[in-house]
């Protein structure tokens, strides 16, 4: 799977539960909450591949899945640029984490950044389109 083919399968998944949870009338604060990683296990179990054997991308506590990926994480399946011999195709806008490789390509990794599952941060930016927030990766 592409990096845009996820992209756009996620934003339609998020659509959905926001959606579903707009109708009941949840404020921005229960959007927030019901995102929370326990919650979204049990009630959610397709929004993410990780929930099936329960496990978390980012090993904290009060772990927010509402920023599955992070506005600051850009890509391009065609490629960002040539590093080298090497095509680099995703990066971070904040130069958080690090990268990997394999058969010429480069990508970035964010398994060790925690900033996009805070509630403060998905307070501070906060939109009920998932990709008006992702708007960096568009």
């Amino acid at each position: 799977m592409t990096y845009a083919e996820w992209f756009d399968t996620h934003a339609l998944k998020h659509k959905k539960i926001v959606e579903k949870l707009v109708v009941k009338k949840y404020t921005q604060e229960q959007i927030i909450e019901y995102f929370d990683f326990d919650n979204m296990v049990k009630n959610e179990y397709d929004f993410c591949l990780l929930y099936a054997d329960n496990k978390q991308c980012h090993e904290i506590e009060l772990l927010n899945c509402y920023l599955c990926a992070c506005p600051h994480f850009c890509f391009d399946d065609a490629g960002i640029r040539k590093e080298g011999e090497m095509t680099l195709y995703s990066e971070c806008t904040i130069e958080r984490g690090d990268t990997f490789s394999y058969e010429n390509k480069i990508h970035h990794d964010c398994s060790n950044c925690i900033i996009p599952h805070k509630k403060a941060y998905i307070k501070k930016c906060f939109d009920l389109d998932w990709k008006r927030i992702m708007h960096e990766n568009l």
